[in-house]
């Protein structure tokens, strides 16, 4: 998928950003869920790639964004939020982050000044002894009194001395530029894994599914959005329009219903706003179709978590 970011080439014309040779390397973005790692992926790529709600579990797979200039290129990934896995869509989750840190050139460790989240021990210990660059991003300081700010610096270097810390609000865009400075200068030099007009490696498909069960998040309570995923089976780009079949896979017969809603119209309003919001994204209108299936405890199936892509 190929986009333009315009953002990024707005801010980085702040800094003097050059190299005697080519750069580029992976970015893994790390944390605990709801630390505001989705929301910086969409700001540093300058699109909304990854969905972002107040939910835990939010972001499911390893979403890649790439960013591009003339003597650097850097791909960044959304992972899931850290979590001890229940059940085994959790631990699919969980192979994304582990897939993460296997390849980064750099580590964006997002951590919340305001929630006193503790980061699971084996991830902390993997990123003590890394030899690998690590930037701990002190995030939603937007909020935080300068006495907050200088205890939270300080426990976080007793936890972590090998990183640096940069404070920022991913949010407000605070800071930012200062993160994407020394991301290039981290980078190790090498030549472009991506032509340089490319966004991500994701499939048009993918983001109308994620758009969809952004949808779903918002609007339902309780268990029902984490029983919920979306296949895209018909996606048909015609001259002017859009035409996508989407079937949305709940795990019991009482979900469905609840999906549905009475004469149809909670799926009518996921239906609309999804339509509203793929339309943005894609630029042109979209004729969207949704139907509600059952595939009994999905996300311990084994072949159900495979058929929906929760394998590297």
């Amino acid at each position: 998928m190929q986009r333009y970011n315009s953002f990024l080439c707005k801010q980085i014309k702040n800094k003097t950003i050059s190299h005697s040779a080519h750069k580029s390397g992976f970015v893994s973005i790390i944390g605990c869920p709801n630390v505001g790692k989705s929301t910086l992926m969409n700001v540093l790529v300058g699109e909304k790639l990854s969905i972002i709600t107040s939910k835990a579990q939010t972001t499911r797979h390893r979403i890649m964004g790439i960013v591009s200039g003339d003597d650097y290129q850097i791909v960044f990934s959304d992972t899931p939020g850290i979590l001890k896995p229940n059940y085994k869509l959790q631990e699919k989750m969980m192979e994304f982050v582990v897939s993460a840190f296997s390849d980064a050139d750099v580590f964006l460790l997002i951590v919340d000044i305001y929630e006193d989240i503790v980061l699971d021990e084996k991830y902390l210990e993997k990123l003590k002894v890394t030899k690998t660059p690590v930037l701990l991003l002190l995030n939603k300081i937007d909020m935080a009194t300068q006495e907050v700010l200088d205890t939270k610096l300080a426990e976080w270097k007793e936890k972590l001395p090998n990183a640096e810390i940069i404070p920022i609000s991913a949010l407000k865009k605070f800071n930012l530029e200062n993160v994407m400075y020394r991301i290039t200068q981290l980078l190790p030099v090498g030549e472009a894994f991506y032509d340089k007009d490319t966004l991500t490696d994701k499939p048009e498909k993918f983001f109308v599914s994620e758009i969809i069960r952004e949808k779903i998040l918002l609007q339902y309570k309780k268990e029902i959005p984490y029983s919920v995923e979306v296949v895209v089976n018909s996606f048909k780009d015609e001259e002017s329009i859009l035409k996508i079949q989407a079937d949305i896979i709940v795990e019991r017969d009482s979900q469905k219903g609840i999906i549905i809603g009475h004469k149809g119209e909670a799926l009518k309003k996921v239906g609309t706003r999804a339509r509203i919001d793929a339309e943005t994204f894609f630029g042109k209108k979209i004729f969207l179709e949704l139907f509600v299936k059952v595939a009994k405890d999905w996300r311990s199936n084994d072949s159900n978590l495979k058929n929906f892509g929760y394998q590297n």
